[in-house]
């Protein structure tokens, strides 16, 4: 079945359905990609190592991959997950399809969806607005996922405001998360006026938290394909520019190209595990890319501490 186009995801009704359908269609994909030989594996498993008890192996994964694999239903610990949902301005922009705040506020809203199914526990913390805090708490109930994404269809619905950086949203949830280690997905463009979110981001790590930053661009942003004199509005300022596309687009698309290169190699330097979402792809297929490169770390012995697939396993303790 192919995967709905983000715009048509933004129709179904509901974020708790949105996120259910989004949910379904990455780990269908999940399941195909199995079923065909890929060294995909699910969550619930990974492959056997000297150690791991034998009565624990699925036997089934082995008549069909003909390798041994280890059931992990039963974890002795519950992972903690922080979800950081960047509602400022720049995450207002649209290039003709889906916000990039609502593209990633539906992201996020799956992630969650998928870490109360895991009976692990998720909390939300928005940044944007400096005069507003908005912070869930981490909780694993059932109930507790609909008031989260009922947080996350307010912030949406509100519309992107403000001008404050992910760092001070993710120093936050540092102090939150100093006791246990904790998974924390950041979803934002990292258009940062104090440019400290990747050291920020490289900062958790060092503290030994899993962490997965999702940059979300809108393909606009990334290919400026305006003609014509166009006027250009900042979302977090009062400024303007009123310029010809074809005369700067050489020297943007150099700064834009050089932002998201030195962003994607700060994180890989401090094992950061990032991912360049574009609001273009569908919100299933993102997830399933995110999950399949998170189950190949694993498999491979990369991204961190405890990489999984869906989205971890349990831990022990701007241009």
């Amino acid at each position: 079945m192919p995967f709905l186009d983000p715009v048509a995801i933004a129709r179904l009704g509901s974020l708790p359905i949105r996120a259910r359908v989004i949910v379904e269609g990455a780990l269908s994909g999940l399941h195909r990609a199995r079923l065909h030989g890929s060294s995909v594996e699910f969550a619930e498993h990974k492959e056997y190592s000297p150690g791991d008890e034998i009565r624990r192996i699925d036997w089934k994964a082995y008549g069909k991959l003909d390798r041994y694999y280890v059931k992990q239903y039963e974890q002795e610990s519950q992972l903690t997950v922080y979800l950081v949902l960047d509602g400022s301005g720049s995450m207002e922009f649209a290039g003709g399809g889906l916000r990039k705040l609502d593209y990633a506020g539906t992201l996020l809203a799956a992630i969650a969806y998928l870490v109360i199914q895991q009976q692990d526990k998720v909390g939300l913390r928005v940044f944007g607005d400096r005069a507003v805090d908005v912070l869930v708490p981490p909780r694993g109930k059932t109930s507790h996922l609909h008031d989260l994404l009922a947080v996350i269809d307010q912030v949406m619905a509100g519309g992107g405001r403000g001008d404050e950086g992910p760092a001070d949203a993710l120093e936050r949830v540092a102090e939150l998360a100093r006791k246990r280690r904790a998974l924390i997905v950041l979803a934002s463009d990292l258009f940062d006026p104090d440019d400290r979110t990747l050291t920020t981001l490289r900062q958790l790590r060092a503290q030994r938290h899993d962490v997965v930053c999702l940059q979300v661009l809108d393909p606009h942003e990334r290919t400026l394909p305006y003609e014509g004199l166009t006027l250009f509005e900042a979302l977090e300022s009062d400024h303007r520019l009123l310029a010809n596309p074809a005369a700067i687009r050489k020297e943007y698309l150099e700064r834009m190209d050089a932002f998201i290169a030195r962003c994607a190699s700060e994180c890989a330097d401090g094992g950061v595990d990032y991912h360049l979402v574009s609001t273009e792809v569908p919100i299933e297929a993102a997830l399933l890319d995110i999950l399949t490169m998170r189950a190949r770390q694993r498999v491979h012995g990369g991204g961190g501490d405890h990489a999984g697939a869906v989205p971890v396993d349990h831990a022990e303790d701007g241009p």
